[in-house]
């Protein structure tokens, strides 16, 4: 189905406002809401999936129209506690259209984050009460199901509309892009350089989900250096600095590097101020500031219009740097490894990434257990 046929669809529910958090799998849809409605008061761009049903909910309460809510399916657990205490009938009524990413699907190959996930998609909604269909590359309409939810819709029950991989078509691409000098990936192998001239106390990397870490295993590769001092989340978005900071108040004589994305501090910003409120002096937080969710397609965060570093500093970090080129981050790392931290560094960067980067090929268990290995002493 064309995403600007699925689209009418959305559109006839009532719906007239969409928000979210992207998706690769959602691309052709959320590529052709930028085409019609850009970011705008009518497509926002949410910080996590539980945010955006609270802009949906809010949207309702003044329009009494439902809004769309896109997410992967991974975003679900973001949006439980919204869901369950604000939105369904036993609280507020509050509908929502959900357009879900599903990722994982039984029986369809994906990676190692996205199986198990992908097995309870559907019990998850069947347990949250909400109505859903299953759009595949076969589905020509969706007529027969568009009654059903405009009466669910009309008694405040939120609806889903589940999407396979493949499923959606479009041909159009809005521009994403970026002035920035540097790749993460130069930005990355500098890091790592740093990190080998100053590795007398034991360097340890937890590093973002999506591109971030697949750059960052690859690099190991062609170095041979191995990946026992890397921790690669390839799931739980956001997560990785509160990881991080968990290694390092236990390994409080190692050194514990975040290597992060500015959609993934976003999207749960508070442990910043955790991390910087409570301190942790062997702790360096970078974050590769694009500006966008460039692992998923582009679409942008709101982090080009900020200044992560005067963030960082307000949240009680000891220090912060931002950085536009390779030498500045060089420099930046020299000072940071004679500073106590928590230290942060804000990495100006473009969406450049290499079309044949390739996937870890160890699993997470694999990856957990040599990182584990190392942090007792024993590689």
């Amino acid at each position: 189905m064309h995403a600007e046929k699925f689209i009418l669809i959305l559109n006839d529910l009532g719906s007239d406002f969409y928000t979210g958090v992207p998706d690769s799998l959602l691309a052709p849809f959320i590529d052709e809401v930028v085409r019609r409605y850009g970011i705008s008061d009518k497509h926002i761009v949410a910080a996590n999936e539980g945010a955006a049903v609270g802009l949906a909910a809010g949207h309702y309460l003044a329009t009494g129209h439902p809004a769309v809510v896109y997410m992967q399916n991974s975003g679900i657990g973001n949006a439980v506690n919204p869901i369950c205490s604000l939105l369904h009938e036993k609280v507020y009524s509050i509908p929502v259209i959900f357009v879900i990413g599903w990722r994982g699907e039984p029986g369809v190959k994906d990676e190692p984050q996205h199986v198990f996930q992908g097995e309870v998609t559907l019990p998850l909604l069947d347990c949250l009460d909400i109505p859903y269909v299953v759009v595949s590359g076969e589905t020509d309409d969706l007529n027969d199901v568009a009654g059903s939810f405009k009466r669910h819709i009309s008694n405040g029950r939120s609806v889903a509309f589940v999407i396979r991989k493949g499923s959606l078509t479009n041909e159009h691409k809005p521009d994403y892009s970026s002035d920035a000098f540097i790749s993460r990936e130069e930005a990355l192998e500098a890091i790592l350089d740093a990190g080998a001239n100053n590795s007398d106390c034991g360097n340890v990397y937890v590093c973002t989900t999506g591109k971030l870490s697949r750059e960052v295993f690859e690099i190991r590769e062609r170095r041979g250096d191995g990946h026992s001092h890397d921790f690669l989340t390839v799931g739980s978005m956001g997560h990785s600095l509160m990881i991080a900071k968990g290694i390092a108040h236990a390994k409080p004589d190692m050194q514990i590097f975040c290597l992060d994305g500015d959609g993934a501090v976003l999207m749960h910003l508070g442990s910043m101020a955790v991390t910087g409120v409570h301190g942790t002096s062997n702790l360096t937080h970078i974050v590769f500031n694009n500006g966008a969710h460039e692992t998923v397609g582009g679409l942008p965060t709101v982090c080009d219009r900020l200044n992560l570093s005067e963030v960082a500093l307000s949240f009680g970090y000891k220090s912060a740097y931002r950085i536009e080129t390779i030498d500045e981050l060089t420099h930046a790392l020299g000072e940071a490894a004679n500073t106590d931290g928590p230290v942060f560094i804000e990495v100006i960067c473009n969406l450049e990434s290499r079309s044949d980067l390739g996937r870890p090929t160890t699993t997470p268990i694999e990856n957990k257990t040599e990182l584990m290995k190392y942090l007792r002493g024993e590689n």
